[in-house]
């Protein structure tokens, strides 16, 4: 009974001893990997200066996404806001282009029209609100000002009629 004993408390420092002996492996293998990671800096600090840049690039892009006030819709992300919601369709195109194919029910309002003393954007900017334009570059303008001027559901449809028509959606004419 005692040899037993004896046997098992022998086994159990043994495996005791492997179990320290990998951790310390282990914590060298992250000092030297650390290490590593310093050496390689030092030694292509271009390198390592153009990651900074571009994740620096990448956190600013997201953080200005989220804090804008608006949000991109893709035109079957915009079908569902106009259809759950009384949502206003505004399209920002040149007179021509809104004749030549618009979203259903949108209003032709042009980007110097859209500031506090025009009537038909104080109503506007009271519910929810989609701008379009033909590529989706001018609609961001456009929703910045509708956010400036207070309105607090604003969305732009992501491509614009180009990319509305290419999800083959249909424009009116009329």
């Amino acid at each position: 009974m005692m040899v037993d004993i004896l046997f098992h408390i022998n086994r159990f420092v043994a495996v005791e001893m492997r179990c320290t002996t990998l951790a310390a492996n282990a914590s060298l293998t992250e000092n030297k990997s650390l290490e590593q990671l310093i050496e390689f800096a030092g030694n292509h600090g271009m390198l390592v200066a153009g990651f900074a840049a571009v994740a620096l690039l990448l956190l600013w892009t997201e953080v200005g996404r989220h804090t804008r006030g608006y949000t991109e819709l893709t035109p079957a992300e915009a079908v569902r806001k106009m259809n759950n919601d009384a949502t206003t369709v505004v399209d920002i195109s040149s007179a021509a282009d809104f004749s030549k194919g618009h979203l259903s029910d949108s209003k032709n309002i042009v980007m110097s029209r859209i500031n506090d003393s025009d009537p038909d954007v104080s109503k506007i900017k009271a519910g929810p609100v989609l701008v379009v334009c033909k590529n989706g570059n001018s609609a961001h303008q456009a929703a910045a000002r509708f956010v400036k001027l207070g309105a607090t559901d604003v969305a732009v449809l992501k491509g614009g009629t180009t990319q509305w028509l290419a999800d083959q959606f249909p424009l009116a004419r009329k």
